[in-house]
This record gives C-alpha cells, sequence and structure tokens, in this order.
C-alpha cells in the first residue's frame, strides 16, 4: 500500500512531462485568447462598377472615363463630371483638364476600391494653360511630368487624351511648370495600349514636338 502512494505522483508527473513533450513537437503554442486572422485574401476584379445612379449625367454634366490603377495597369471607369463649356476653345480645354484632374486627385468610390482601383495622382498636383511661347494646346503641370510617379503620368495622360482637355486629339502635350524663360520643352504623350499595360512606359513615352 505504502508503495503505491509513493509511485502516483511519479506517474503523474511522467504522463504531464509527455504530454508537454508531445504538443512541443507538434509545434502548438497556447494561447489566452481566439486570433482573428481576418478575411480570406480575394483577387482584385478590376471590373469597372457600373455608374452611381445618382449622379446620372444632365445639364452641366457629362460622363467620362477616368483611368485609375488596377492590377498592374491603368484602367478606365466612368464617372459624371461637370462639362468644361458649350463652345471648343482654350477656355473650354483648361476647365476640362481641370475637372479631369479633379477626378483623379479623389479617392475613388467605395465600389471602385472594391473592384480594387486606386489612384496615384498627388493630391496637390494642379494644371494650368500653356506658357510664354508654347503651342496653344499645351498644358503645364505643377510638377514635371517625368517626376512623377510612372503610375500617375499614365493615369493623367490616358485621361486627358481624346477629350476637350486635349483638343479632341488622340494625344495630349504636357509640361512642368512654367518658370521665368518658358520652362522645360512641353512633350506630346499618347495613351498607347503599352502605357496603359505598363505604366513604367510613361516615363519614357513623351516626344518633342516638331
Amino acid at each position: 500500500m505504502s508503495t503505491t502512494r509513493r509511485t502516483a505522483p511519479g506517474l503523474r508527473a511522467t504522463a504531464a512531462a509527455l504530454a508537454a513533450l508531445a504538443l512541443g513537437g507538434c509545434g502548438i503554442r497556447s494561447t489566452p485568447v481566439p486570433v482573428d486572422a481576418g478575411p480570406a485574401p480575394s483577387r482584385a476584379s478590376c471590373a469597372p462598377p457600373a455608374t452611381e445612379e445618382e449622379r446620372r449625367p444632365g445639364d452641366g454634366t457629362v460622363r467620362a472615363e477616368v483611368f485609375l490603377v488596377c492590377g498592374g495597369a491603368v484602367s478606365a471607369v466612368e464617372r459624371t463630371v461637370p462639362l468644361g463649356g458649350s463652345e471648343p476653345g482654350p477656355d473650354t480645354r483648361l476647365e476640362t483638364a481641370r475637372e479631369l484632374l479633379e477626378e483623379l486627385r479623389e479617392n475613388p468610390s467605395r465600389a471602385e476600391r472594391e473592384a480594387g482601383f486606386g489612384s496615384s495622382v498627388p493630391g496637390e498636383l494642379e494644371i494650368d494653360g500653356p506658357g510664354d511661347g508654347d503651342p496653344g494646346g499645351t498644358l503645364r503641370l505643377s510638377r514635371d511630368p517625368g517626376g512623377l510617379p510612372s503610375f500617375a503620368l499614365a493615369q493623367i495622360v490616358c485621361t486627358l487624351a481624346g477629350t476637350a482637355a486635349a483638343g479632341q486629339e488622340d494625344s495630349v502635350v504636357l509640361g512642368g511648370p512654367a518658370r521665368d524663360g518658358g520652362g522645360a520643352p512641353p512633350l506630346r504623350y499618347s495613351c498607347t495600349d503599352a502605357l496603359r499595360g505598363s505604366p513604367e512606359a510613361a516615363k519614357t513615352a513623351g516626344t518633342p514636338l516638331p
């Protein structure tokens, strides 16, 4: 009887040690509270969401394509924006360019974010008309185009090209700030398939004007 009393505590200790070793060998660690790992990651669809019903085009507004970043490329989404003016001209060109740039600077809508869209265009970026000696259709940014993030430049080029901001041409003439002496010469940019699919190409996409 006395032998049993001495052995039972030892057996219990041995069992506890074996259980600890088994848990350690399986890589299991205890935790005081449940761990919420969050939802499983999902792949962005990059499918343009429908235009919001409350922003249907009407008097003074028009639907326009705005290019956002998604899946390593830039793709168009449809927005309802204010109409730059009733008659084409320098004022209409600049007004349209400013309205479209404002769309690029805004945070994407919830539907756009859920589809994976974002924008790289700096919130403080501004746009102005031609400087001294520039061709009439030139648009000058508050930062040199070559100094912008490549995605941002691709967004701007593809959003402006083919609109009233570019005189309905399929390319747009962009330059940096107009400084004393006119600033750096503006360059012509086209929204090509290569530019949309690989925005890094924006850095070398500009061509000198004739």
